[in-house]
C-alpha cells in the first residue's frame, strides 16, 4: 500500500524526517521522543531511518520491513544477554525491541497472521522486560463485559503509604499499553502514584486478540478499572485519576464525566467531536495529517465501509457529556496540532462542568506544539504528571 501524503506548511516549527509524509514523520519523532523512558535508542532509530532512505519507495511495506529488521536485531541482543545471565543489559533491549515490533505492524491492516505474530513478539518482549527490570510491574487482567481487558499494574515508588493514589492510563486510536509505558510511566510512579496501563476496547491486544471493538460508552471500561483498583489493598480508592492519549482525549473525559469515582482527569490531547474529525479527513480524501491509514478506523469499529464507520462515530461527541464532570480536569494540547485543532481543545475546556479546570496549550516557541506534544514529550509529561502530583498526592 502506498503511503498517503499530507501537505506540509512552509513555516513548520518541527523537523519533518520524511518531507511531505506526515504519518511517517510523526511516527519517527514519536520513536525518538520516548528515549527518555527507554523506548528507543537514537542509533537504532537512525538505522531504521537509513533503511527507509535506501528503500526504492516510501511504502508501508518498506516501513514494516525496516522496523522489523531492527526489532529482530534488538531482540537478539536481549536474548543473548539474558542467556549469559546479564539481565540488567537484557531488560532495556527487550523494551526497545517491543517498541520497534509495534512500530513495524501499526500501519498494516487487515491484521494477517504474520502481522499478529509480530505483535505477539512485541508482547513477549515486554513481558520479558517486566521480569528483568527493577520496576515492579504486574501483568493483569481486568474483568470486562464477557471477558477481560489486558493491562499492567506498575507499582508506585518513593511512598511509604499503605494505600497509594493510582492513575488509570488508557491508550488512543493507535497507541497500546506497552507504548504508553514508554511515554512517561517511569516518571509518574516516582511521584508515589501507581499506574494501571490498559488496552481498552479498540486498542492493542484487546482488538487484535480479543475482538473488543471500539465503543462510544468508554465509561464501561473506565468503571471496570475502578472496580478492579478498589479491590486492591495498596490503592487509595478516593485518589484514582485517569489519563488517556490522543483519541484518549475522548475516553478520559467521558469516563471522568460518567464515573464519579474518578478524582482527577487529564486529556493528553483533546477530542471534542470525533465524528467531525473523521468527516473532515474523509472529505479531504485522507490528504490530511493522520497517524494511521484511513482504513484503521473501520478495523477498530468492526465495520466494512467508511460510511458505516461514520455512522458509528456519530455517538463520539462530548457535548452533553462533559458538562457532568465534577473532578479536577486538565486539557493538554499543542497549539499547532495538525490532527485535532486547538479550537476543539478550547470547546472541551469550556464545556467541562468541573469547577477546577485548566487548559494548558503548548506553543511552538517552548516546544510540544504538535499532536500530544510529540515534538517535546518530556515537557508535556512533566506538566501533566506535576498536575497529578498536586491533585492526588499533595492535596
Amino acid at each position: 500500500m502506498t503511503v498517503e501524503k499530507a501537505t506540509t506548511r512552509s513555516d513548520d516549527h518541527y523537523f519533518m524526517y520524511f518531507p511531505g509524509n506526515y504519518r511517517w514523520s510523526a511516527a519517527f519523532i514519536s520513536m525518538l521522543g520516548t528515549s527518555t523512558w527507554g523506548g528507543s535508542d537514537i542509533g537504532e532509530v537512525d538505522r531504521i531511518g537509513r533503511l527507509l532512505k535506501a528503500a526504492p519507495k516510501q511504502t508501508d511495506e518498506a516501513w514494516f520491513e525496516a522496523c522489523l529488521q531492527i526489532a529482530d536485531e534488538t531482540r537478539a541482543h536481549a536474548a543473548k544477554y539474558e542467556k549469559s545471565g546479564h539481565r540488567v543489559s537484557a531488560a532495556p533491549f527487550y523494551l526497545r525491541a517491543c517498541k520497534y515490533y509495534q512500530m513495524a505492524e501499526r500501519f498494516r491492516t487487515p491484521k494477517d497472521a504474520r502481522t499478529l505474530e509480530i505483535y505477539q513478539n512485541s508482547i513477549d518482549c515486554f513481558h520479558a522486560f517486566t521480569r528483568m527490570t527493577d520496576v515492579k510491574i504486574e501483568i493483569v487482567e481486568v474483568p470486562f463485559v464477557d471477558g477481560s481487558m489486558p493491562g499492567y499494574f506498575v507499582h508506585a515508588q518513593n511512598s511509604s503509604a499503605a494505600k497509594k493514589p493510582a492513575v488509570v492510563f488508557f491508550d488512543g486510536l493507535d497507541v497500546t499499553k506497552e507504548l504508553l509505558y514508554m511515554r512517561g510511566v517511569p516518571d509518574l510512579i516516582k511521584r508515589g502514584i501507581s499506574v494501571l496501563i490498559m488496552d481498552g476496547p479498540g486498542t492493542g491486544e484487546a482488538i487484535r486478540f480479543r475482538k473488543h471493538y471500539l465503543r462510544h460508552d468508554y465509561e464501561v471500561a473506565g468503571s471496570a478499572c475502578v472496580d478492579w483498583l478498589e479491590k486492591r489493598a495498596d490503592v487509595n480508592p478516593k485518589k484514582i485519576g485517569i489519563v488517556a492519549n490522543s483519541l484518549g482525549g475522548y475516553y478520559a473525559p467521558r469516563c471522568a464525566s460518567m464515573e464519579p469515582r474518578f478524582a482527577a482527569c487529564v486529556a493528553w490531547g483533546a477530542i471534542w467531536d470525533y465524528y467531525a474529525t473523521w468527516k473532515r479527513r474523509i472529505d479531504a480524501a485522507f490528504n490530511a495529517a493522520m497517524s494511521v491509514p484511513g482504513h484503521h478506523i473501520m478495523w477498530i469499529l468492526g465495520v466494512d465501509t467508511l460510511e458505516a464507520a461514520l455512522k458509528k462515530l456519530e455517538a463520539y461527541r462530548l457535548d452533553g457529556v462533559v458538562q457532568k464532570m465534577r473532578c479536577p480536569f486538565l486539557v493538554a494540547h499543542g497549539a499547532e496540532d495538525e490532527q485535532v485543532p486547538l479550537v476543539d481543545a478550547q470547546a472541551l475546556y469550556n464545556a467541562s462542568g468541573s469547577a477546577d479546570k485548566t487548559l494548558r496549550v503548548f506553543t511552538p516557541e517552548e516546544g510540544g506544539a504538535q499532536h500530544c506534544m510529540r515534538d517535546y514529550a518530556v515537557l508535556g509529561v512533566a506538566e501533566m504528571w506535576n498536575w497529578f502530583e498536586d491533585k492526588l498526592v499533595k492535596s
